[in-house]
Formats: structure tokens, sequence, C-alpha cells
């Protein structure tokens, strides 16, 4: 029986690493959709490479740097237990290459590709892994202080503030050093309106999200004896209330209709096993409320040109779902209990320190030493023929 259970486990965890594997295909739809058509082509590259790139990092390092664990070994004792170590890596993967991801869809449309590529690297090997290790691996003692502190450790179920706040926090420092996109912003107070090149595109992009995301959130438990029903139907309520709450504040925008879904999405991660299904609507709620006012206000107020709005949608949302799983997690709104806002706030906070004092040393230290951004001329003509040298549809069909 025991070889049976570790067998079904290594199945469930490997589906779950599948399942969050399609999404990646989701943020280069969402990402295709949304940029201008010259630069389709690059947002589809990027985000394939990244993944490459966070593959061979994460498994020669930032597994280690996370967990202490390293597949340096002989394959014989890799395929033990199923090889259930080894699934789990590739489980986890899809979570920390999902933080490139993210970043790419802030820094779109002007920045260099292989200074990316190096970024990436750094992310995904050294600065993610070290808050995954504090927040799910009791590094450093951090976690047990926390309980200590307050009485709870920080709970993070499946990555609202591990991976959509760093993320989302790493895009903010590589968006602000970037600078805005050339026209976007003019020198009298204008803006200059970039609207998406395909919302067909932009709309796929968020239901393979969407979708995917059930497995993101669901098999997080990663053995079957610990899976939950109960984590399935919070995300569904959660993504409910996140497209409800920006329709209605977007105006009926079809932008903000389909990423909606995602902020609510977002938001339920860290206390999906934990909140009421009530909760887990409201969390979703205000997290498209969120998102809408913010990606607004960003852009409109701050002029901070966040191509797709990364940075209130990862940043802020999962900022707030690491907050939310204190309060409706907690057993006198209806949650399971074990929580404690106090902590979630530490480990919020940490998180969000951790993603913006590494972005910002980073990508200041790429853009001295060998630039990050597009010349004007390459930025004009745009990413898909200054990198790719191809377009994403000919000028003209061929005649023969």
């Amino acid at each position: 029986m025991e070889a049976v259970k570790i067998s079904t486990d290594t199945l469930f965890i490997l589906l779950g690493a599948i399942m969050v594997l399609a999404m990646h295909s989701g943020f280069a739809f969402l990402e295709v959709g949304t940029v201008r058509r010259k630069n389709q082509v690059n947002a589809l590259v990027k985000i394939l490479v990244d993944f490459a790139v966070s593959t061979i990092v994460y498994f020669f390092v930032g597994y280690s740097v996370a967990y202490g664990v390293s597949f340096m070994v002989g394959a014989e004792q890799l395929a033990q237990k199923s090889g259930f170590e080894i699934t789990k890596f590739f489980f986890l993967l899809t979570f920390a290459a999902a933080v490139p991801a993210i970043i790419s869809g802030g820094i779109a449309e002007r920045a260099k590709f292989n200074p990316q590529l190096i970024a990436t690297g750094v992310i995904v090997g050294l600065i993610y892994p070290f808050f995954e290790g504090i927040a799910w691996n009791d590094n450093y003692g951090i976690q047990p202080w926390i309980e200590a502190t307050t009485g709870a450790k920080f709970h993070d179920f499946a990555g609202s503030v591990v991976v959509h706040a760093v993320g989302g926090w790493l895009a903010l420092a590589a968006v602000i050093l970037l600078g805005p996109r050339i026209g976007r912003y003019s020198k009298d107070g204008g803006i200059s309106a970039h609207p998406p090149s395909s919302i067909p595109f932009l709309a796929l992009g968020a239901w393979i999200l969407s979708v995917g995301w059930f497995g993101f959130n669901v098999m997080s438990a990663q053995t079957i004896d610990k899976i939950s029903g109960l984590v399935a139907v919070n995300s569904l309520m959660a993504m409910a209330g996140g497209i409800v709450v920006a329709l209605i504040a977007g105006r009926n925008d079809p932008g903000f209709v389909h990423n909606g879904p995602l902020a609510g999405l977002v938001a339920i991660c860290a206390g999906s096993d934990v909140m009421h299904p009530a909760g887990a609507l409201a969390t979703g709620g205000i997290a498209g409320a969120l998102f809408v006012y913010m990606f607004t206000l960003t852009q409109n107020r701050l002029k901070i040109d966040d191509v797709l709005g990364v940075w209130p949608l990862h940043g802020l949302c999962g900022v707030w779902g690491g907050i939310a799983c204190g309060i409706f997690g907690s057993k006198a709104l209806g949650g399971i209990g074990g929580v404690s806002l106090s902590a979630q706030l530490i480990g919020t906070a940490l998180g969000v320190v951790i993603a913006l004092v590494g972005g910002f040393v980073l990508y200041g230290l790429l853009k001295m030493v060998m630039g990050i951004r597009l010349d004007r001329e390459e930025e004009f003509n745009g990413s898909d023929l200054s990198i790719h040298k191809i377009t994403a549809t000919p000028d003209r069909e061929a005649n023969w």
C-alpha cells in the first residue's frame, strides 16, 4: 500500500506540474494580446526562453538554495519512491518560472533580450528561492521567530506572496529603471493610448491561466491525502468575485474583465486552504477592484508604464492575498483558523522588501554594466524586427 500511495502522490504532483506548465502559455498569450503587433513575436519567444533558463538554473542552483536538496547524485537514487522528489522539483519549478513570466509583462516592448535572460537566471537561482526557502522551508529561523512572536507562522498555501507579490515587486523595480515607452507620456502631461493588439489573444491567455490555476492551488497540497476540495471552490469563488467587480469597476472594459479572474486567483492563493467560500468571494472581489483602480492610478497619475499592469495585478493583489489570509482565514470570519494577521503582515512585508531591494540592485547593475533597454530606433521598429528579424504577420503574402 505504501508503494501505491507514493506512486499516486507522484502522479498527483506531476499532473499539477503539467497544469502549471500550461499556464506559461497563458502568460505568453496574455502578453501577445496586450502588446502592440510589432512586439508579439518577442513576447512569445521571451516567455519560452525564460522558462528554459529557469529550468536549468532552478535545477542546479535555485532548488538547493530553497530546500537544501541537490540532484547531483546517481539516477538510481533520483528514481527512488517513484521519483517523487524530482517530480516535486518539476512542480515547484513551474512556480519559480512564473516570476520572470510576470516581470516580462511589465517590461514589454522596450527591454533588451539578453540582459533579461541574465536577470531571469539571478532571480530564479537566488532572489526567489531565498524567500521561498524562508516561507516554505523554515530557512534561517524566520518562520519559527514569527510563530513565537505572533502565535502562528506566516501562511502562504499557494504563493500569493511567495510567487506573485515577489514577481510583481521585482517587476516594479525593473519598470521604473527602464522608464516608459517612447511616446507614452508627453512633456505637457498628455498620455498616448496604446490599446491591446488582440482582445481574443488576451482573453485566450486569461482563460488558460484561469484553468491552470486550479492545478497551481489545489496541487499545492503536494500529496493526495492532503487534497482539499475547499481549495478548488475557494479558488472558483475568488475568480468569480474578481470578474464581477472588475466588470463593474472597469465599466465593461474587456481588458479589465479578463484580468479580473487573475486578480482574484492571485489573492486567494495564500488562504485558499483556510477560508470559507464567502470569504474567498470577498477576497477576490476586493482584488478585482484593487487591480482596476491601481492600474489606472499607476498609468495615469504615477506615470509608471507597466504594460500589462503586473505590479497591481501580482504585486498588490499578492500583498492583499497575504493580508486577506490573516483576516478571512480566522475562525471569527468562518475560516479554519491557525493564522495570525500579524504573522501575515510580517511575512508579506518581508517578501516585498526582498523583491524590491533585489530588483533595484539586480536591474540597476545590469543597466549600469550592459544596458537593459533597446535604443530609440530599435524600440520604434519593434522588438520583433529589432531582436528576432521577423514580424508576427508578413507585410504581404507570397505570390508563388
